[in-house]
């Protein structure tokens, strides 16, 4: 009987094999129109991802040239550095030859090549350019260029004595040695002035003169009062999203018209209202001279210093950390507070090791949020900061406009940005970025 039935078995399995070895293509599965259903499929699958990616391209192309390009652009800018070799090709390619350690000045064709290319130059007119830019590794050098470029018509050769007895500085071995440094197409002069360092004539990296020493010291109160304005804003939001979170759903929302209030003001106004608030005669030391905390001839000085931007800048940003909070907070079952109660727990006790633990995500956003924001401020601190409460940000829009350092100003936007990133990598070490909540 086994037998038997065995053998049936293996003929039956044998006969599937021979079926499916000679099954033709037509048996395959198709549609109504006869394309195979695997292709369909397939057609199907990649018509929905170009159809996707067509609904997003405008705004994959609208972050390309709004966000993606200024970046390269600002990147370029920080190491670009053509003045030098485009207005004096002569005088760049005369160089090549020359050895500045020597402490000998170049020779006749180098400075008939620079007077050649002053000509050039001044003819059309972009030795601004050109003055500005080797001014910012030695002073005097715009007053040096345009000096000599209203005596060219009068040199005759030999170029080497003319050009010294037009102006002194051509007789100075360092003065050709900063040129031919700075003929270079990529220089890191900008990076270097953004941390308080340059290049010494020998091409050695120096430290500037103490006096000098600006940006450095911009660089540490941006980070320490972002630190501060973040912890202010915490302390301060913590007990809101509390409420916001627990609050019963009436009195909820009236509390989040309130939270979301500032976002429909304009921030200068808001800025400028700090300002009637702070200044000396403003309404805060008026009410507290009323009250008798302080006397009239010893009223606080709260604006155009730290302290106002610190003030300002916390109440601005205070609502980028209670709405993380409480999206966090809304989430958390009431009950688990009543169960570590239950089990022997006291109030504090109980919110310490169950509640506050359950925050952290929120808590983690809204830092991330408001610490990132608040160095890359600059209207709030250029208004209430004074002297001594301006952010890195405000010498940016400085370089960018008065001085009109373009180089300076992206190298120090280009260290700001890297910073920001470290400090996004080392809080996705610790903390971990998937924990974070916005919502």
């Amino acid at each position: 009987m086994s037998r038997s039935t065995s053998a049936s078995n293996a003929a039956s399995e044998d006969s599937t094999q021979a079926e499916s070895s000679t099954r033709s293509p037509a048996s395959e599965l198709t549609t109504a129109d006869g394309v195979p259903l695997r292709k369909s499929l397939q057609r199907a699958v990649r018509r929905s991802k170009i159809r996707a990616f067509l609904l997003v391209s405008p705004l994959l192309l609208f972050l390309m040239i709004a966000f993606v390009m200024p970046i390269f652009e600002m990147l370029w800018r920080s190491v670009d550095n053509p003045e030098v070799s485009s207005t004096l090709p002569r005088t760049v390619s005369a160089l090549q030859e020359w050895q500045g350690d020597s402490g000998e000045l170049p020779g006749e064709p180098v400075f008939a090549a620079l007077a050649e290319d002053l000509r050039e130059g001044q003819a059309e007119r972009n030795l601004g350019l050109l003055s500005s830019r080797l001014n910012y590794e030695q002073s005097g050098m715009r007053s040096t260029i345009s000096r000599t470029a209203r005596r060219l018509r009068n040199l005759e050769p030999p170029y080497r004595e003319s050009l010294i007895e037009v102006n002194e500085d051509w007789g100075n071995v360092d003065t050709w040695r900063i040129i031919k440094r700075e003929s270079s197409p990529y220089t890191l002069s900008y990076y270097l002035a953004a941390i308080d360092k340059k290049y010494s004539p020998s091409g050695e990296i120096v430290s500037v003169p103490d006096y000098m020493k600006i940006h450095g010291t911009l660089f540490w109160r941006t980070f320490w009062m972002s630190a501060v304005i973040t912890l202010a804003t915490l302390a301060l939001g913590f007990p809101i999203a509390f409420l916001l979170a627990n609050l019963p759903l009436r009195r909820s929302n009236l509390l989040m018209i309130l939270v979301l209030l500032p976002f429909w003001t304009s921030l200068l106004v808001r800025t400028t209202t700090w300002i009637a608030i702070l200044q000396s005669q403003g309404v805060l030391n008026d009410m507290m001279v009323a009250i008798g905390i302080i006397a009239d001839e010893a009223r606080w000085q709260m604006i155009h210093n730290k302290l106002g931007t610190i003030i300002a800048m916390t109440h601005i940003l205070l609502p980028f950390m209670i709405l993380p909070l409480y999206s966090v907070m809304k989430t958390i079952p009431p009950s688990y507070m009543r169960a570590a109660r239950s089990l022997g727990g006291k109030s504090f006790l109980s919110f310490r090791r169950v509640y506050f633990p359950l925050t952290i995500p929120g808590i983690a956003a809204g830092s991330i949020l408001v610490f990132i924001l608040s160095i890359g401020y600059y209207i709030t601190p250029a208004l209430v900061g004074g002297q001594s409460g301006r952010f890195i940000t405000n010498y940016i829009a400085y370089h960018m406009q008065t001085s009109l350092n373009w180089g300076l100003a992206a190298a120090i936007a280009s260290i700001l940005l890297f910073v920001v990133v470290v400090f996004y990598l080392v809080f996705n070490r610790l903390v971990g970025i998937d924990k974070v909540k916005l919502g």
